[in-house]
């Protein structure tokens, strides 16, 4: 299987002609941690701005409780207990999980432009910001900037969400390293465009 090459990565993920805006709906769902709804939603833009997303798109991205996530992960990977982020495509029925392992990853099918005027609908990514939390240290400089920290965590796994809405996997060892420099790539510009410093 072969990922997305450098100049796919470049072309509008839109029909011809694109017309309105591309709409991120942030809802933070859970009580547990403080969510900044505002950062993830301009994160998002900024992650389908660069990957050529254009025109009246919409994306949905979910911040929710462990029970939630659990019977999503059950119910579309046959994994008992919760997870930190899925990704589900919008008309594509192969999800996608979270960050490792990612045994039922993969890239979903070509499919034709939309002909009617309507919003097309990207898909939904659904973080749980606990499972975050545990895996936050370990993951720490995992990318540059990322210190350790909650909030670093919860950067990374939005960006492989929308990634995996988008099409990338990281089935094989190309694919992950493709979609690991995206990662990396997008996550150096939000650094950049908020002023945080990276590590």
């Amino acid at each position: 299987m072969t990922g997305p090459g450098p100049t796919d990565r470049n072309q509008p993920r839109r029909r011809i002609g694109e017309v309105g805006d591309v709409e991120v709906f942030v809802a933070d769902e859970q009580t547990t941690h403080d969510i900044d709804a505002d950062r993830y939603a301009r994160l998002s833009h900024l992650v389908l701005e660069a990957e050529g997303v254009r025109g009246d798109v919409e994306m949905s991205l979910l911040f929710v409780e462990q029970d939630f996530i659990s019977a999503l992960n059950g119910t579309h990977m046959g994994v008992t207990g919760p997870t930190d982020v899925l990704a589900f495509p919008i008309d594509d029925h192969n999800l996608r999980a979270g960050r490792s392992p990612d045994n039922a990853s993969r890239r979903p099918p070509k499919r034709e432009p939309m002909a009617d005027p309507g919003p097309l609908l990207r898909g939904d990514v659904v973080v749980f910001p606990s499972v975050a939390q545990t895996n936050a240290a370990a993951n720490a400089r995992s990318y540059p900037g990322h210190g350790g920290e909650l909030i670093d965590e919860v950067d990374l796994l939005v960006v492989h969400g929308i990634l995996h809405i988008l099409g990338m996997d990281h089935a094989e060892d190309h694919d992950r390293r493709h979609m690991q420099a995206a990662e990396r790539q997008h996550l150096a510009a939000f650094r950049g465009m908020t002023g945080e410093l990276g590590g």
